[in-house]
């Protein structure tokens, strides 16, 4: 079943504590974001169009006291599960009643960001060179520079078309 764009605009206006929220189709339903962090996915699992807000490890907890169900599915006969929790029935009564929940998700996903951030900076670190080979490649220029032509910083006059290379001395330049 698919989630009506009323229902994303309420869902958004109760999350508005945390910052602007924006609603973007996902998956028959939509996705809801906070400064381009995912807090709230909204699914018709066919109970009705659902609120599920953004969880972790340290967060769950909270949830599973409050009795929020948390998000499964079935992939090739197996119940799977990430960590999104349905909203509690009396937070979707009004935007305070959301605000501490709302708070639960946004810090889920700030500190989800945070862990990718983390991995994205260990990843780039461990794409670059080790700190030996950007020796080798300084000892290949080197050597490069070394058996390149000596350049003084002054350009050679362009010679006469009629002049052939043979006849044409190179200039000792000053010490």
């Amino acid at each position: 079943m698919a989630v009506s764009k009323e229902f994303a605009d309420y869902c958004c206006d109760l999350l508005a504590g945390v910052g602007p929220c924006v609603a973007k189709r996902m998956f028959g339903g939509w996705g809801v974001s906070v400064d381009g962090m995912s807090i709230a996915w909204l699914l018709d699992l066919g109970h009705g169009e659902t609120l599920w807000l953004k969880a972790n490890d340290q967060t769950a907890a909270v949830f599973r006291q409050a009795g929020c169900g948390q998000f499964q599915y079935k992939a090739k006969g197996q119940l799977k599960s990430v960590n999104y929790f349905a909203a509690p029935e009396d937070a979707l009564e009004s935007a305070p009643s959301m605000l501490p929940w709302a708070r639960l998700a946004l810090q889920a996903a700030v500190a989800a960001q945070a862990l990718k951030m983390a991995k994205s900076t260990k990843a780039t670190k461990a794409a670059q060179p080790a700190a030996a080979k950007p020796r080798v490649a300084a000892k290949k220029t080197a050597a490069r520079a070394a058996s390149a032509p000596l350049r003084t910083g002054r350009t050679a006059a362009k010679k006469p078309a009629s002049t052939s290379s043979k006849t044409l001395k190179t200039a000792k330049l000053p010490k």
